[in-house]
């Protein structure tokens, strides 16, 4: 038997094993329901429809339209079979990690990304980890290479990417693998003998004694390899045999070469893109199991594992390839040397090789103190100045005649000029380093390129608003970036419980600026607290008037009439008596009547156990519908005192309600007394009575039967989301409609897959789950940022807000009529005489 799990972790194992590679028609309709989605995400709700045509469930849709969404929100575009994307970003470790989005299954990928990394391993003479998988290629980058993301798509030519993954096979573990299969399957190895099973680890020795034997250059020590030659293959079938196996089967060589000649021919787009933090295409290519790897290089070794995916960086960052302009600056800044006295700077003119007038009025502190230090190194000789340009360059004696080379024309020296300039500058084009520098702008050029193919500086578009052919230096643009993801994150920390609490004061309208007005405010409040139960005395004489400027209870009385508010217990606590009546501190909700069918609880089974004139109230109402108090009185002839307990029990049991507030507000008055008075006589003025001062009908607490389809738990959780704007377990505790934790967490997590929500961690101090609305998120950062200006704010303890003891240290403060709760700032105060006077 199935039962339901409530929340629990899953134990059933799963496989993590390696599994056949996707085939070539189900990557081409993995790719065509990209597309299709790309196609429509402009109307998401028709992208959804699109995708369930395809037989997939509403709520799985909606996941795939907002992952492909979120995904082409950070590279600008999705990619396909037709549509191929490199994406480059730095990890935690300094490196760069360079992901290709080919979703052309992992046959194609595995062979691709084998012969890039050979490509890279004899270009830069440096071995690198690699991964494919299904959906694309991770390679992690050396901090020597340095080149154009584009370029990557050119490294590989379709006439040589045969014999260029052959050698790459041949030092690759599959061919290991793929050599013990065949000699099992060839009965050279032999997995029995004796009767007994030979073990793994014996079998694994005789195969590569085997492999000696037959193929020694796979075997052989590299020192004695010539240098660059490339490995010949014996005339073995054995070997035949596996790389027949490697090529055709583990990897897919002709789909391989085919692919690289449609790129040649311009028939598939590709695209690089660098971005500050990797996109969620990336994720599964990073996080990639064991059997995807290209390199024997273990799982707790992987540079891909030093990638931070962060769900909440960034939240509304358009373009994660932009980098901050003050990280920019700053780390300009850092990077250009300190100038303080004579010594450092000389230091700086051996560092920058020149140092101009432009330089000085940019960087200098005190210009003119700079110049009397230059004066000063002249005068010892340390310092010469040069005319260039129409411009005067000071430059350091020791590096005068490299200098002077350099404006003469040699390139080499141009090349140690450029290289001074980008390790104490930023991101710059080469136009402007030429005019700095009053150079040609072709030398420059040609001496930014030959620093990228040493790996000293990186080629891209940094600059907010840059078409791209930037450079700068990789360890100042590591810098930058860790400036900028350093921002980010300080923009998602977690403020403090009291920030949190100054914000639901202003959420809630609760502070003296943030209070509505009107019908149309009375409304708003209504529907942010509705399915919060309150004392009934506390709405009007606290809950309400603390939110509107202008409340008054003939307001609500005609939104109650008006069919547009209701009243009642909504929530069906167990536990408690049948024949208890409602009193003024008697938990009481008011909401929109339309949203009732999932505010209100399943009705109880307690009509058995109402006995008396309770029973026979319901039982009228049930037969007559709505009805007047004297109609009450005459139908079940009970006495009206009889009649109004009876309605106050079916109150406090969420039986019954009134379509005006005036009866809640008679009993909170206490205009409605019990009256022992037997005679006819006195019976039906006290009747009369009753229905003056109301003036409201009575009828049963319920509302349309909701869509069985329909689960409430996702409209409460809204409902809550609306209420607090972020939602942590510890702020349910007052809440009697929540439902379980685990269960809002589901909702949650399917509200921010769709992109309605936003999880992380933004109130510290509390574990668990944290959901926001994305509003509420900046909201509350933006009230933590605000200076404090010591305002008390008083609310009764009755009030939603009473969460002291629960967001805050210290005992909690009861929620009855007479009570009340001073925040200074949100910091819960004592109540000073002075403050309780005034307010």
């Amino acid at each position: 038997r199935v039962e339901e799990a409530h929340g629990q972790s899953p134990t059933i194992p799963f496989w993590t094993g390696e599994a056949p590679g996707r085939t070539a028609e189900l990557s081409a309709e993995v790719s065509a329901l990209r597309q299709g989605v790309d196609e429509r995400l402009a109307l998401p709700e028709e992208a959804v429809a699109w995708v369930m045509e395809g037989g997939a469930s509403r709520e799985a849709a909606e996941q795939i339209v907002a992952y492909i969404a979120e995904g082409k929100r950070v590279l600008g575009m999705v990619p396909t079979a037709e549509r191929l994307i490199a994406e480059r970003f730095f990890d935690e470790a300094g490196g760069m990690q360079l992901v290709i989005h080919s979703p052309l299954g992992s046959r194609i990928n595995r062979a691709w990304g084998l012969a890039l990394r050979k490509r890279f391993c004899v270009g830069f003479n440096y071995e690198l980890q690699a991964s494919a998988t299904d959906e694309g290629i991770n390679i992690a980058l050396g901090p020597q290479h340095s080149f154009v993301v584009e370029d990557v798509f050119g490294y590989v030519k379709s006439p040589t990417a045969r014999d260029v993954l052959l050698q790459a096979v041949l030092q690759a573990p599959v061919f290991g693998t793929r050599w013990r299969w065949t000699a099992s399957r060839s009965l050279t190895l032999l997995r029995r003998s004796g009767g007994k099973r030979v073990p793994t680890p014996i079998q694994r020795m005789r195969a590569d004694d085997l492999l000696a034997a037959v193929f020694p250059a796979a075997a052989a020590c590299q020192d004695n390899m010539p240098a660059g030659a490339p490995i010949e293959l014996p005339d073995h079938p054995l070997v035949f045999e596996t790389v027949r196996d490697c090529l055709t089967e583990a990897l897919d060589v002709e789909g391989f070469t085919a692919l690289l000649g449609r790129i040649e021919r311009h028939e598939i787009e590709v695209y690089g893109k660098d971005t500050l933090q990797p996109s969620v295409f990336s994720h599964q290519i990073l996080n990639a199991m064991p059997y995807a790897f290209l390199d024997d290089a273990p799982l707790e070794e992987r540079r891909a594992r030093a990638v931070a995916l962060r769900r909440a960086l960034p939240e509304n960052a358009q373009d994660l390839g932009s980098l901050d302009p003050d990280a920019i600056a700053q780390e300009q800044e850092n990077a250009w040397p300190p100038v303080r006295d004579v010594d450092e700077t000389h230091d700086a003119l051996l560092s920058l090789g020149v140092l101009c007038e432009a330089d000085i009025a940019e960087h200098a502190a005190d210009p003119s103190r700079l110049h009397t230090w230059l004066d000063a190194l002249a005068a010892d000789g340390r310092v010469q100045t040069l005319e260039a340009g129409g411009r005067t360059f000071w430059l350091a004696t020791e590096r005068a005649e490299g200098v002077r080379a350099a404006y003469a024309g040699s390139q080499e020296a141009i090349v140690e000029l450029v290289r001074g300039r980008v390790e104490s500058t930023g991101p710059f084009t080469v136009a402007e380093l030429a005019e700095r520098l009053a150079l040609d702008a072709e030398p420059v050029r040609q001496a930014a390129a030959q620093l990228e193919a040493e790996g000293v500086v990186l080629r891209g578009a940094f600059r907010p608003g840059a078409a791209g052919g930037e450079f700068c230096d990789r360890r100042i643009l590591a810098r930058i970036h860790r400036s900028t993801i350093g921002r980010l994150r300080r923009a998602v920390e977690p403020v403090p419980a009291a920030s949190l609490l100054r914000f639901l004061l202003e959420w809630q309208h609760a502070t003296p600026g943030s209070r509505l007005s009107g019908d149309a405010g009375l409304v708003e409040v209504v529907e942010q607290l509705q399915g919060f139960e309150a004392a009934a005395a506390a709405w009007e004489g606290a809950v309400l008037t603390n939110r509107l400027t202008d409340f008054h209870p003939s307001t609500l009385d005609a939104l109650c009439f008006g069919g547009e508010l209701a009243w009642g217990r909504l929530a069906r606590r167990t536990g408690d008596p049948p024949s208890s009546r409602l009193s003024r501190n008697g938990p009481v909700s008011i909401a929109l009547r339309e949203d009732l069918p999932w505010l209100l609880d399943p009705p109880a089974d307690d009509a058995g156990e109402l006995t008396g004139p309770a029973a026979e109230v319901l039982d009228y109402l049930s037969e007559h519908g709505a009805s007047f108090a004297p109609d009450i009185v005459a139908g079940t002839r009970q006495l009206p005192s009889q009649v109004e307990e009876a309605l106050w029990v079916l109150v406090a049991a969420g039986r019954v309600t009134a379509d005006g507030f005036s009866a809640l507000r008679g009993l909170v008055s206490g205009l409605t007394k019990k009256v022992r008075r037997s005679s006819r006589f006195a019976s039906r003025a006290r009747a009369r009575g009753m229905s003056g001062r109301s003036g409201s009908r009575w009828s049963l607490l319920r509302a349309a039967a909701p869509d069985p389809a329909e689960d409430p738990t996702d409209a409460r959780a809204a409902q809550l989301l609306r209420r607090y704007g972020v939602v942590t377990r510890e702020l349910l505790t007052r809440e009697p409609m929540a439902p379980p934790w685990w269960k809002l967490v589901r909702a949650y997590r399917r509200a921010e897959a769709r992109g309605e929500v936003r999880g992380g961690r933004f109130v510290a101090g509390f574990v668990g789950e944290q959901y926001a609305l994305p509003e509420a998120v900046d909201a509350l950062r933006a009230v933590h940022r605000r200076e404090r200006t010591g305002e008390v704010v008083r609310l009764s303890a009755c009030d939603p807000l009473n969460l002291v003891g629960i967001l805050t240290p210290g005992p909690r403060i009861p929620a009855v009529m007479g009570n009340e709760v001073l925040y200074r700032d949100g910091v819960p105060i004592e109540a000073p005489t002075e403050v309780v006077a005034s307010a």
